[in-house]
């Protein structure tokens, strides 16, 4: 699957963490910051973020752009390694992303189909 662009990357999180009252500023630097962790990968070792970046990983897992997974690994002596990854769910960030990018392209004729067929209608003058 390809990597998930900028644009896509924003649309998403403006459509979902974006909804809490983020402004567009937020959401742009946001973004970036997302970015930097994974760059063109799907996969970041979870050693490597800190407790604020981890703070920001579960939250962008409870709206469903991130996943977890964890490797276990024996090492010498017999001692189990596990190793956390944090997974960009580049399917769920496209996905969401294409939609509130049809919603935004809407030139509003979508209000119009919602509006009963008899509304339309204009009485007979008198």
């Amino acid at each position: 699957m390809p990597p998930v662009l900028h644009r896509e990357m924003k649309a998403a999180l403006r459509a979902t963490v974006g909804r809490r009252g983020m402004s567009e500023e937020e959401v742009l630097a946001l973004t970036d910051y997302v970015l930097s962790f994974f760059g063109h990968e799907t996969e970041v070792i979870d050693n490597r973020l800190d407790v604020d970046d981890r703070d920001v990983f579960y939250m962008l897992e409870e709206e469903g752009l991130l996943g977890t997974r964890q490797e276990e690994i024996h090492i010498r002596r017999g001692k189990l390694w596990r190793i956390h990854y944090w997974i960009l769910r580049v399917d769920r960030v496209k996905a969401i992303a294409g939609a509130a990018n049809a919603e935004s392209a809407d030139d509003g004729s979508g209000v119009y189909r919602r509006v009963p067929e008899e509304a339309w209608t204009r009485p007979p003058s008198a």
